[in-house]
């Protein structure tokens, strides 16, 4: 007995040393983490959908620290006197919510969907932040992606003379192909800069009965249902269609130009491309095994990748990855339409100078790499270094993000979202089923609508 006795003594002893080392370690490890600023005050955080509590990845298996963990490790540290209520706001309604937060005035720091940034700040909810970054020595605004911060509505505004927002996730809308089925049918791969033309061509050389296999292939998917018409703006890119001449913060003397031989163009080839896309594409559906091994689509536009580098990362199979390839966008140099979701502060702010700081961290390299590393969340950094070597796809994304400009056609236009997307949502869906309308005279009705929506603004 004495020597059970002793044994559980030593072992319990030697629990109580490791669990006191392990302590000491994280502390050794949070302590290495130099103070940023000795800046005092309390800010509420709204965010729209991120995690905050660790968990697995379901799909790769692995570890992921969540925000309430992060914060712990690499904010307090830094920013001792800066006391974060956070709030987490599900994407199906964060609008609403950010919105009514915005008003009550119950909210400092916000990271939303790119439009309802814009739209808070056109209705003066949202404080500029040109001020703060020059009075601000460390703040350096060339660490963004420069197409990003330049030219996007979800940043700046509609006359593009106020920075409201600082970018903190891009979402990724890239032109992927599969390789073998390309080698199956006999057709050259895509050029790097695929034009609408090129794509169409391919697409039509492989729809139909797989030579090799026998089983049946379509030549092209894209979303038929899209929220933002994303494969529209790249084609309004590569064929010049500009929907008309002003700028969103004077919707009522925009010059419209819906029905000009360049959307006439894009119309044109939405009914070609319908033929060769499968029946899933009007609900969003038909492409959940492309990127994987079963796959049937031989290209697909406005692709994420995540799919594939998800599967690499769960099987450790890096075939995958000879396989899909990617390449830009549609536009003349790659150019298509970027999701860019910031961080933004409310006008109403209680603690100015502790909110920036929040701002610029939740926005800042080293929460971008956690992002990154943890969620696989697309950065909006010039130098994304951390970004791994085989992950091309977010690669092709940030090349994109880089040259790709906001114009008429965006999300962030109140007409686009509530008209002009239901509009070719319902024109594709029309020509999928064989039943398209006349192109001229249907762009002709959309001409007037917007016509007559300006006038009523």
């Amino acid at each position: 007995m004495i020597k059970k006795f002793y044994l559980v003594f030593i072992a319990l002893i030697m629990l109580i040393t490791a669990a006191c080392s392990s302590t000491t370690s994280n502390e050794d490890e949070i302590s290495d983490v130099e103070v940023v600023s000795e800046v005092e005050g309390t800010v509420r955080v709204s965010l729209a959908g991120w995690q905050l509590e660790s968990g697995i990845d379901p799909i790769t298996g692995v570890e992921n620290m969540g925000l309430n963990e992060f914060i712990k490790k690499e904010f307090e540290p830094r920013y001792p006197n800066i006391k974060l209520e956070i709030y987490q706001v599900p994407w199906e309604n964060a609008q609403a919510k950010q919105t009514a937060m915005l008003k009550s005035g119950d909210v400092d720091v916000l990271y939303t969907g790119g439009a309802f940034a814009s739209q808070w700040q056109q209705q003066g909810l949202l404080r500029g932040l040109d001020d703060l970054m020059e009075n601000d020595s460390t703040f350096d605004p060339s660490i963004y992606l420069e197409g990003v911060w330049e030219n996007s509505y979800s940043t700046k505004s509609y006359d593009k003379s106020v920075h409201f927002g600082i970018p903190a996730i891009l979402g990724r809308r890239i032109i992927m192909y599969d390789k073998q089925l390309f080698d199956e049918w006999g057709v050259d791969y895509l050029s790097e800069n695929p034009t609408p033309e090129e794509v169409l061509e391919k697409a039509k050389a492989m729809t139909g009965k797989n030579p090799k296999t026998g089983e049946e292939n379509f030549g092209i998917w894209w979303d038929g249902k899209s929220l933002n018409a994303s494969s529209f703006v790249a084609l309004s890119h590569a064929f010049g269609a500009t929907g008309g001449e002003g700028t969103l913060n004077d919707l009522k003397n925009i010059k419209w130009n819906l029905n000009s031989p360049e959307m006439v163009k894009i119309f044109e080839w939405l009914k070609d491309a319908t033929k060769y896309a499968p029946p899933g594409m009007l609900n969003t559906q038909g492409n959940e095994n492309f990127g994987l091994e079963k796959n049937n689509i031989a290209i697909h536009l406005d692709a994420s990748g995540a799919s594939t580098m998800g599967e690499v990362k769960a099987s450790g199979n890096k075939e995958l990855l000879d396989r899909f390839e990617s390449t830009l966008n549609l536009g003349p140099n790659g150019e298509g339409w970027v999701a860019v979701d910031p961080f933004v502060m409310a006008k109403d702010v209680k603690s100015e100078e502790a909110s920036w700081e929040v701002l610029k961290f939740l926005t800042g390299p080293i929460t971008q790499e956690w992002n990154y590393v943890n969620f696989k969340n697309t950065p909006t950094l010039a130098d994304a270094s951390f970004v791994e070597e085989e992950d091309k796809y977010m690669k092709t994304a940030m090349e994109i993000a880089q040259i790709s400009k906001s114009s008429l056609l965006d999300e962030a236009n109140p007409f686009f979202g509530s008209e002009l997307v239901p509009a070719i949502n319902g024109f594709i869906s029309e020509a999928h089923n064989g039943d398209a309308p006349d192109i001229q005279s249907y762009l002709d009705d959309l001409q007037l609508r917007a016509e007559k929506w300006s006038a009523n603004q």
